[in-house]
């Protein structure tokens, strides 16, 4: 049977710091540069969201779209929207919220909301030039 591919694109607004507590604040200063302002900074965030499977024979879907849509905005986008990354987010408590975790992050998020298909890749975009990928563990 054919393996699809299907992929949902959601947008959200975030601030957030990063920052080591481990670190002193010279060191954070240097591995994170402007990154590290104690004031945050925001960041467009995209996310893709690709699911793979065999299309159903009586739908033809790998997944209704519209339900990833739902499920992606409940999951992602209503907790992460114009939120402070490192201090409202209750899944990323105790996390640095760089790119890498956040896109980790959202996979566990939304692993177990997946029930058409699996989820087969997300990829993060946090400026027009850099993005995280994670294809699970």
């Amino acid at each position: 049977m054919p393996q699809v591919t299907v992929t949902r694109r959601v947008r959200f607004n975030a601030a957030h710091r990063l920052h080591n507590p481990d670190l002193s604040d010279a060191e954070n200063r240097q591995l994170f540069g402007l990154c590290n302002s104690p004031n945050f900074h925001g960041h467009n965030y995209e996310l893709e969201i690709a699911v793979r499977g065999t299309p159903d024979a009586r739908t033809g879907y790998v997944m209704d779209l519209s339900e990833l849509a739902r499920t992606a905005d409940a999951v992602i986008v209503e907790p992460l929207d114009h939120r402070n990354l490192n201090l409202d987010v209750d899944f990323l408590r105790g996390i640095n919220p760089t790119v890498e975790n956040l896109v980790v992050a959202c996979w566990r998020e939304l692993l177990p909301r997946v029930t058409s298909g699996r989820l087969y890749r997300l990829r993060l975009w946090e400026t027009e030039n850099n993005y995280a990928e994670y294809e699970g563990d």
